[in-house]
């Protein structure tokens, strides 16, 4: 039985959601959207991860942006 029903995110991973919005909309818009470095200076997939896994605030707003852009992304 899922423990987590209506969870949109369980099951996605953090790489899945970064590469997702990065492939649809590209880093510019992301820096637009949320402002953190990993975005405006030199921006990576990887680089972007590094810092979100270590920066809960900055995670949870990448989420909420891939959850209220989900639709699009599938």
């Amino acid at each position: 039985m899922d423990k987590q029903p209506y969870n949109p995110l369980h099951g996605v991973t953090l790489k899945t959601i970064v590469t997702q919005l990065v492939e649809h909309f590209g880093f510019p818009y992301l820096e637009k959207q949320i402002k953190i470095r990993c975005f405006t200076d030199d921006p990576s997939i990887n680089s972007s991860l590094k810092f979100l896994r270590k920066t809960e605030w900055a995670r949870e707003k990448v989420e909420a942006l891939y959850i209220q852009h989900k639709t699009e992304l599938n």
